[in-house]
């Protein structure tokens, strides 16, 4: 019953963080719209909201980036 509970909570910890990848991606792609359109200041906190979330995913690196390059304009 134990090990049954571990798989159990392991498959729904795992699906979790799919769900967390999604949610960054979706954040990301809504950034990039933000900035085609001009409106970099809704884009950058987007992107700060990607990295002080998700700060591990590879999202978060891609962020950091558009981040640095904003800053420059």
């Amino acid at each position: 019953m134990k090990k049954m509970l571990a798989v159990v909570l392991a498959a729904l910890l795992l699906g979790s963080m799919g769900c967390a990848g999604d949610k960054a991606k979706e954040l990301f792609e809504t950034a990039q719209f933000e900035e085609k359109q001009h409106n970099n200041e809704h884009a950058e906190k987007l992107y700060n909201e990607i990295v002080s979330r998700y700060p591990d995913s590879v999202v978060a690196k891609q962020a950091q980036e558009r981040l640095a390059v904003l800053k420059k304009k």
